[in-house]
């Protein structure tokens, strides 16, 4: 594993927060919009094979996923609205890809599914999530407080206090809205 302070995300969160970050809020921009792209997007990951359908709802299934898992990123940067709701669901994404822990002869131990599939593909993106709980990094995983970007990212100041994905960009541009705001009240 990795140590939070180089270049590299532990766990292999960044496959998680490439997955999040399919749905581009601040440009209205949706890589998995459709079953043939988000198929596009699992293969490419090494999540499904080319020989696997997605149906309607394993589609719906993947967006209900992608918005638990931002709303996990958004609690984890301060907005604990939806977070409850938000587990009960990955829990949920876990069970249908039958994710369990494997231990084999020489002592290694794996999580992975048992299932096949979408549901297999969707619960794969959970094994990151699982052990960065478990060592503490997941706190670090955040979406964008920016309500116009909400982009995830990895944390990597030292006391864990980023909240926008860019200082240079939501950052900025919030502290020119609270400043105007300011403003205009004077």
């Amino acid at each position: 594993m990795s140590s939070v302070g180089s270049n590299q995300i532990p766990n292999g969160l960044d496959l998680v927060i490439d997955y999040v970050n399919t749905l581009d809020v601040e440009a209205g921009a949706d890589a998995v919009a459709d079953r043939e792209s988000l198929g596009g997007w699992l293969r490419e990951h090494g999540l499904l094979s080319p020989a696997e359908p997605i149906s309607p709802s394993d589609h719906t299934d993947a967006f209900r996923l992608r918005a638990a898992l931002r709303a996990l990123m958004r609690a984890n940067n301060g907005h604990a609205e939806a977070e409850g709701a938000a587990w009960a669901e990955v829990e949920e994404v876990a069970r249908r890809g039958e994710l369990a822990v494997h231990f084999d002869p020489a002592g290694a131990v794996r999580v992975a599914p048992d299932a096949k599939g979408v549901p297999a593909a969707m619960s794969r993106l959970l094994v990151p999530v699982a052990a960065a709980v478990g060592d503490g990094t997941w706190q670090r995983v955040k979406a964008c407080r920016a309500p116009d970007c909400e982009w995830a990212f990895y944390d990597r100041s030292r006391n864990r206090s980023g909240v926008w994905c860019e200082m240079a960009v939501c950052g900025n541009r919030t502290k020119v809205r609270a400043y105007r705001s300011r403003g205009s009240r004077g």
